[in-house]
């Protein structure tokens, strides 16, 4: 496991929100460039970028309709090309995220398909009739409603996991696979170091007669069984994946298997298999939702961490990948609130981020830092139910007024909660929009005046604990270190990393009370590598305050 990707320390790049430097209130590729300086400073060495091809932008970039081609409103291709010359010449890397699920509806594969049911497109996508006026089965789209959508003046539906502006592929016809294939080559030969699968594990269906058995009266279910992590998705994937490490035997191919649990993590990173080299799971995460509204989702109603829970999935996950691959290490991304929001103290913002910080990324694993988590930005706050641009937010917003929550309280659970609100311009200073633009950002609402410019002369700013948190992190101890999660409190989140010659305890209180960690052995010997919010070690007795964290390490005679 000596790749270069085993040594990551990624940072995601919206790119609509980064940087402007053309002032139309939309970051750009020149943007990144410009801040590449930045991110070498900070100990990134891995850029991500979310999508830059051409598209309509219904769904900020995920909707495809030309991939061989960069967004006006984001650059060039020329522009990536420097993009990508620049990075390499620094010693860093880019990943780019790779959409291949589904197209926009305006992809010219579509649009002859849609026109001509006798295009040699048409069995690029998925198809089927009507029962008596009825959709073809009652299976519900992650955006809400039905994944099917009537072709005008037809009997006809096409398949759509997810908006009806962005149509499934239909990958097991072999020219789709092909396609999709020949399309990632082209970026892998301009240079990329890896690809980011969106939604891999969605690309192989089960047959459409059969309708999802529904608990209750909810009239589309989500009937992931039938459409996520089947048989057929590592066929696909392992075609794909062959190819383009024919073009690049050290391409990182990291997959978004949102829903995958631990055994198909393995399955679908397992070297012998030839798929991904590593997966982002949604899965780790355990959120307390004891006083949540039973009447309403839990997916936006704001809740805490519950620390016995997680403690649980990553000792899980970190023992069945164990030799396998290297985890993915993260508290935030584009499809989730930030972590400032989402499970930081508000009255103890900076040792609470800082804690947070080291249980996650001094595991054994692939940190991703999501833009501006290094200097503890916050999700914007909206004004308007419009901002928030998803239709799952009506339903929720009628649902929570019949349970008597006012404007305000629907309005402060959703700032809270959705995705939208953590895609925010990036705050590089205190100027009117943040130093990111001239211009009103794409993205707009209420912040918090944290910013880079400040922190960079803040000794112990959460910027400056992030640069030396991943100088520690590129140690060899805590890259190669086998990783033993203890049995603590339900508020102590800590592990043990070893190495034949030294070990290191990674010990965090994450609660607002004072808890203790008892040695079992004595603290001689240790060495103290981060003492956040000064924990104390008395005998074999460490007393950690509110948020308190401390890493130590020794050295084996």
């Amino acid at each position: 496991m000596d790749k270069w990707f085993n040594k990551a320390i990624i940072y995601q790049v919206y790119p609509k929100s980064f940087n402007d430097t053309n002032n139309d209130g939309v970051g750009d590729i020149k943007g990144i460039i410009d801040k590449i300086g930045y991110l070498k400073g900070l100990g990134i060495n891995t850029v991500w970028l979310n999508p830059i091809y051409i598209s309509p932008q219904i769904d900020n970039g995920y909707d495809v309709s030309n991939y061989f081609a960069v967004d006006s409103s984001l650059g060039t291709m020329k522009d990536v090309e420097t993009l990508i010359a620049t990075l390499h010449n620094n010693g860093m890397k880019l990943i780019m995220d790779f959409v291949m699920n589904h197209t926009s509806d305006q992809h010219p594969w579509f649009k002859d398909a849609i026109q001509n049911p006798d295009s040699i497109y048409r069995n690029y996508y998925l198809w089927a009739k009507g029962k008596k006026d009825k959709k073809p089965n009652n299976w519900g789209s992650f955006f809400g409603g039905s994944v099917w959508e009537k072709v005008p003046q037809s009997d006809d539906y096409y398949f759509h996991l997810f908006d009806k502006h962005m149509p499934d592929l239909n990958w097991k016809n072999p020219e789709v696979q092909k396609a999709v294939t020949d399309i990632a080559k082209f970026w892998v030969k301009k240079g990329i170091d890896g690809l980011r699968l969106d939604a891999f594990i969605h690309i192989d269906k089960a047959n459409f007669s059969q309708d999802y058995p529904a608990n209750g009266n909810e009239k589309f279910p989500l009937a992931e069984s039938f459409y996520a992590n089947r048989y057929g998705v590592q066929k696909y994937l392992r075609y794909f994946v062959s190819e383009l490490k024919k073009l690049n035997q050290n391409l990182f191919i990291v997959g978004e298997a949102s829903s995958a649990n631990v055994n198909l993590a393995v399955d679908y990173s397992l070297k012998s298999n030839q798929l991904c080299d590593s997966v982002i799971t949604f899965r780790n995460f355990a959120d307390d939702h004891s006083n949540s509204n039973k009447h309403l989702p839990d997916n936006f109603q704001p809740a805490s961490l519950d620390v016995g829970k997680f403690r649980q999935k990553f000792a899980v996950w970190e023992s069945n990948l164990e030799g396998i691959s290297y985890p993915t290490l993260y508290w935030s991304n584009h499809d989730m609130a930030r972590v400032a929001t989402r499970y930081a103290d508000p009255n103890r913002l900076e040792i609470s981020l800082k804690t947070l910080a080291t249980a996650m990324y001094l595991q054994k694993g692939l940190p991703i830092i999501y833009y501006g988590e290094e200097i503890g930005m916050q999700n914007l706050q909206f004004s308007d139910f419009s901002d928030f641009d998803d239709q799952t937010v009506k339903s929720f917003r009628e649902n929570a007024i019949k349970q008597n929550y006012d404007k305000k309280q629907i309005l402060d659970m959703l700032n809270a909660t959705h995705k939208m609100s953590a895609r925010g311009a990036m705050q590089w200073n205190d100027s009117k929009y943040h130093g990111f633009s001239n211009h009103i950002p794409w993205k707009n609402g209420k912040t918090t005046k944290t910013n880079v410019k400040t922190q960079l002369n803040e000794t112990t700013s959460i910027l400056n604990f992030y640069k030396k948190l991943f100088r520690v992190k590129q140690s060899d101890l805590f890259i190669t270190g086998v990783e033993t999660i203890l049995n603590t409190n339900n508020q102590v989140f800590a592990y043990q990393r070893e190495t034949s010659n030294e070990s290191a305890l990674v010990i965090c209180n994450l609660s607002s009370s004072q808890e203790t960690f008892n040695f079992d052995e004595s603290a001689v010997g240790w060495k103290e590598i981060f003492n956040i919010n000064n924990v104390n070690i008395s005998s074999n007795r460490i007393n950690l305050p509110a948020w308190g964290s401390i890493v130590l390490r020794k050295v084996d005679e």
